[in-house]
């Protein structure tokens, strides 16, 4: 099999994996509303927390983040080089994002874009989540945890040498998370972004 053809494959691979809907298939499982029906309408773990149910919430948290780690550990475990390595990592945060379950109306990717940089270095996973962890505490702004995390991204991953492909994969999920997160930064600047715990809180 060529490289192309090689690479094809875990571009679909990992956008089939992305597209897999935790926050629906966990919600169900649990017997909760679709988290598409209240809240932010965003079906991704913040806003199934939003529910009440912490467990369920884990649980989505971990099913996005472990997909984007699945689709860079296969995709390695199967002979792709580190082009292709990369381009199933952010196949896997469209497939998030832009979900082919969900009618392409998918979540705006933090957590799958936190196991896509773990498949890529552990370091850079950790590094990033801690700076989304202190400007929560801090701020208790999710959505400005996952701003200032995504700005970081980037420049972790060059500090930490993980490489071109690793690089451009990850500005580019960085750029996408950012621009998915226009109403947030419109309500940050106005003052009216909820916080976490908070009755109104939106991601």
């Amino acid at each position: 099999m060529g490289f192309n053809m090689n690479a094809l494959v875990f571009v679909l691979l990992g956008y089939l994996l992305g597209s897999l809907p935790f926050a629906v298939i966990v919600s169900k499982a649990f017997g909760l509303a679709d988290p598409r029906s209240f809240g932010s309408g965003n079906p991704g773990a913040t806003n199934v927390l939003r529910s009440g149910n912490k467990l369920a919430a884990l649980l989505t948290l971990v099913g996005d983040a472990a997909k984007g780690w699945l689709a860079i550990w296969l995709a390695g475990k199967w002979g792709g080089d580190s082009l292709g390595v990369a381009a199933a990592g952010i196949a896997a945060f469209f497939g998030h994002a832009f979900p082919v379950f969900l009618k392409f109306k998918g979540g705006k990717g933090v957590a799958t874009a936190l196991g896509v940089l773990a498949g890529f270095n552990g370091w850079l996973a950790l590094i990033c989540a801690s700076v989304w962890l202190l400007v929560a505490l801090v701020t208790r702004y999710s959505s400005l945890a996952a701003l200032l995390a995504a700005v970081s991204a980037p420049v972790a991953t060059a500090w930490l040498g993980s490489g071109k492909e690793a690089l451009m994969a990850v500005t580019a999920m960085s750029v996408i998370l950012i621009l998915r997160h226009r109403d947030n930064i419109k309500r940050l600047l106005a003052g009216t972004e909820g916080r976490i715990g908070g009755k109104k809180q939106s991601d």
